[in-house]
This record gives C-alpha cells, structure tokens and sequence, in this order.
C-alpha cells in the first residue's frame, strides 16, 4: 500500500541521518570504553584502529584517552551540521536498525561460508597454502589484531563482546567514515568522474582494511593467507556498501554482529 510505502521510505531515509547514527552506536560507544576502564586492557583487547587513532591523536597532541570517542561524535556531529539537517530523532526506529545490522551481519557469514567452500573445492594452491580453508579461517579473524586473538585472550564472553563493539566502532569510523570519503575527494582532485571516484575509494580503502590485518604490511596481526587477503577485501567492500546506502550506524553494528557470529561459528 501507499502508506506502507510510505513508512518504508521514512525508515530508510530516518536511519541513514548522522545524528541518528550517532545515538544508535553510542550506547555500544559507551559500553566499549566503559568496558575497558572497568576490566581493563589484559580482559578488552583493543583493536589495531583503537590504537592507531589513539597515536595519531597523541602524534597531534591530543593524547587524552576520552578524545577518541569524542572524534566519533565529532565527526556525526560536524557531517549532521553540514547537511543542514533536523536536530530531532525518531526513537522508534533504533529496534529496526538493530535488527538490519544483526541481517547483514548474517548475511557476511553467509559470504564467508560461501567463499570457503568456494576455496576448499580449488585443486590448486595459492602462495604454497591449502585451498581448503574453513569458515572460521575465513571469516573469524577479522580485526587488527585477528579477532580470534582477541577472543582467545579475553577472559569470559564480556570481555569478548566488549571488544567486539570496539572493532565494529573504530574500524568503522577509520576506514569508512573518514578513509572512503578522503580517498573519494583525492581521486575528484584529480578530475575522475563522481561515480569512479566513489568506486575507486571503496576498492582503495577495501584493499588497505584487509591489508592493515597482516604483518607483512602493519608488522601486527596475521601471516600472510591469500584467501584471508581475499575474504577480508570482499568484507572491506560489503562494509563499504553498506555504509554508503544505510549509514555509519548499522555498518558499525553490522560489523560487530559479524564478529559475534563469526566467533560462535568458529
């Protein structure tokens, strides 16, 4: 019907708007570094973009710990202003968005499976690896540091869940909500179409997320895998796809889903 319709447009416009994103992740914000001042670092692991942005922000002068979230905000905040938008949020639809995020993060295990089979059935080999890789392989180490580190040195599902919440918001928030668009107006400046620039900033920063999970690259995380090098790029675009159609607050939670299943899968 028209009014269905209707309400499908309202929901879908309503949870792309920053600010809206900006109250939907922040109580995952706040468990995340409440989290950690609680338990502290040896139960929460911290993710590679939690450090790196902490080091850059001391690099500039701003060591304080509270600053890093407060740049999340910030740059909701500062995007809600420059879009010249309403100062009001619709409550009701933080449940739909929760439940979105929970699907895509589904869905992301579903292409992990998918591509592990994919590989397990190739009769040849990659860079001296097997091709039979399993999903946990695939699809379960996927932060810097791996995720499955984290979750083999976090004591207990809190401090698993914890951090979980912290790669979904910081790897996020570094390499889509302030990589796609950097790398996006670089390649406007030097006059590629809006639509290849777009494409060519998702391709680039897809390709530096499952880079940034290797040693050989960051000298943290993983050894190098060829097929954990292609899943984590596959991850890097879905991610970016999605952050540009539904925003950055179901991406950031979609993520975090992933990780959640992923590990439970495992």
């Amino acid at each position: 019907s028209r009014r269905g319709t209707t309400g499908l447009v309202d929901y879908w416009n309503e949870t792309t708007r920053p600010l809206v994103s900006l109250f939907f992740v922040l109580p995952m914000l706040v468990a995340y570094e409440g989290g950690l001042l609680v338990l502290g670092t040896e139960t929460v692991m911290r993710n590679g973009a939690d450090g790196w942005l902490r080091r850059l922000l001391q690099w500039v002068g701003f060591g304080q710990y509270f600053l890093l979230p407060v740049l999340v905000c910030g740059i909701l905040l500062a995007w809600h202003h420059l879009l010249r938008d309403k100062w009001r949020v619709r409550w009701g639809v933080m449940t739909g968005m929760y439940l979105e995020a929970a699907l895509f993060g589904f869905l992301l295990l579903v292409l992990a499976q998918i591509q592990g089979q994919l590989l397990s059935a190739l009769p040849i080999q990659l860079g001296g690896e097997s091709s039979s890789i399993s999903v946990a392989q695939v699809g379960g180490e996927s932060e810097v540091p791996s995720i499955r580190q984290v979750a083999e040195q976090a004591s207990g599902n809190a401090g698993q869940f914890i951090a979980f919440l912290g790669a979904g918001i910081y790897e996020e928030l570094l390499f889509r909500l302030m990589l796609l668009p950097v790398l996006a107006f670089v390649l406007r400046g030097l006059r590629v179409s809006p639509k290849l620039s777009w494409l060519g900033a998702v391709l680039l920063s897809s390709l530096l997320f499952s880079a940034a999970h290797f040693q050989i690259f960051t000298g943290t995380g993983d050894a190098w895998s060829t097929f954990r090098f292609v899943f984590r790029f596959n991850a890097g675009v879905f991610f970016a796809v999605l952050f540009l159609t539904r925003g950055f607050g179901i991406t950031a939670a979609a993520h975090a889903f992933y990780d959640v299943l992923a590990t439970m899968s495992g």
